[in-house]
């Protein structure tokens, strides 16, 4: 009971964030750690950005969208290992 409680809480402030972010203006998306964006990933919203990611992958519509937060970051993860992008060894 405590986990559905917790994954229920995590969905309503996961639902809250997005609402919110939508009226944020992120003026500092140009460059994040060392890496350019480009204006076009910077002018998309987080369900484009999603889509984006979800097209590139082969994946089902709203299937990277609708992962939590650390499930998103896990799959990255995995997916920049298995793709070998630069950056020191493990």
């Amino acid at each position: 009971m405590i986990q559905w409680t917790l994954k229920k809480l995590i969905y309503l402030m996961g639902v809250i964030y997005v609402i919110l972010d939508k009226f944020v203006k992120h003026n500092d998306s140009d460059i994040i750690l060392g890496t350019e964006i480009d204006a076009d990933f910077q002018n998309m919203s987080r369900k484009e950005l999603c889509n984006y990611v979800e097209h590139k992958f082969g994946w089902e519509e709203h299937s990277f969208w609708n992962l939590q937060s650390t499930q998103k970051i896990r799959v990255c993860c995995q997916v920049a290992r298995n793709n070998q992008f630069k950056g020191e060894e493990e």
